[in-house]
């Protein structure tokens, strides 16, 4: 079978969006949401949390299903917040969404309690001045919560692919070690609190998928509590 093109993140989205849900909509991302939403505090009431990489907007909604004061998303694609804006609805009158670089958040700093950014990082090269820049957008004290696909995925072959058009086609990604994160967090003033590395729920995969079977025995996703330090 002939590879999929690999496309920079920007360009991917945009041809991705108009069909991108806002929902976990695949086992991966359905394993990867079970262990954010289990990190996600129960109630964010008074709480301002920021989405960084919203994409179409499903972190927002379970950060508004907690009770969250005010909520920004912040996403590299326009389109990708078109999507979002369509996908919220009602509810967008308690959001803002601005176009940006995880790399330069349109946000003050400290502005967040809560930061989240859901299998985003992957998309990016610099790991730690990404983590430095959540760490700027995040009060100190208050927590980071960060997902990506685990890096053993990369070592196998697995690729963040999609069909738009009626072509194949993959996003790039570059796979952060553990390690990375370990030296990544220390220099961004981060400390990790939590890791957690799901497997899929073999109860999530549709009956004929084909997949690559190995997935049901390593974990498909890292996913990490981080708190501000001062």
């Amino acid at each position: 079978m002939t590879s999929p093109p690999i496309l920079l993140p920007a360009e991917a989205y945009a041809l991705w969006a108009p069909s991108y849900p806002a929902h976990a909509h695949n086992p991966l991302m359905q394993a990867e949401q079970r262990a954010m939403l289990g990190l996600l505090p129960e109630s964010l009431l008074e709480q301002t949390v920021l989405d960084a990489g919203c994409g179409s907007g499903r972190y927002i909604k379970h950060a508004l299903q907690r009770g969250a004061a005010r909520v920004a998303g912040v996403d590299l694609a326009p389109a990708m917040l078109d999507r979002a804006r369509a996908e919220l609805g009602a509810v967008r009158a308690h959001v803002e969404l601005r176009q940006g670089s995880l790399m330069a958040l349109p946000v003050a700093d400290g502005w967040a309690d809560l930061t989240i950014c859901g299998l985003v990082l992957g998309h990016l090269e610099n790991l730690p001045a990404a983590l430095a820049e959540l760490h700027r957008a995040t009060r100190p004290g208050g927590a980071v919560l960060c997902s990506d696909v685990h890096p053993i995925g990369h070592a196998l072959g697995w690729l963040r692919d999609f069909k738009a058009g009626g072509q194949h086609y993959a996003v790039r990604h570059t796979p952060h070690l553990y390690s990375d994160w370990h030296v990544a967090c220390a220099a961004a003033g981060l400390r990790i609190e939590r890791v957690l590395e799901p497997m899929l729920d073999p109860s999530d995969i549709p009956a004929g998928a084909h997949f690559d079977r190995r997935a049901l025995e390593v974990p498909v996703a890292l996913v990490l509590q981080l708190r501000c330090q001062p």
